[in-house]
């Protein structure tokens, strides 16, 4: 088994997709006004509009009304992207952060409001947990 992707439902692809190109650095496919992806060599963030899960029924995701989920991204260092990402309006939930586990991290919200972490594993214990 492989995973593949998390997939964001939201209200505005379009404002979606351009958030986390900005923040990732990455280009988003576009296929439809309805999905985008930006694809990363470990996974892949989809980015689907909400008609895309009208036919899901009662239970189908809601954009914006994620409360359990943080989106991360391993990052080669996580305070230059602090410094990057505050060049636009982001949200930030803290300032780059060593946590006892040994990453660094950085916690912000995207334009739907969902957590995303950017962290950085500085401990040599940390380190090795990533070694490919």
């Amino acid at each position: 088994m492989h995973f593949a992707s998390i997939r964001i439902v939201t209200d505005d692809v379009h404002r979606i997709a351009e958030f986390y190109e900005k923040a990732t650095g990455q280009a988003a496919k576009r296929y439809t006004d309805d999905f985008a992806e930006i694809v990363t060599p470990t996974g892949t963030i989809a980015l689907a509009s909400a008609r895309t899960v009208r036919g899901l029924g009662a239970d189908a995701p809601r954009p914006a009304a994620n409360q359990s989920v943080i989106i991360e991204f391993r990052v080669e260092d996580v305070d230059r992207e602090y410094e990057n990402l505050r060049r636009f309006d982001v949200a930030f939930v803290n300032e780059p952060t060593t946590q006892p586990w040994g990453n660094r991290s950085l916690l912000f919200r995207d334009p739907d409001g969902n957590l995303v972490n950017f962290f950085t594993p500085v401990t040599p214990e940390a380190r090795r947990r990533y070694e490919e």
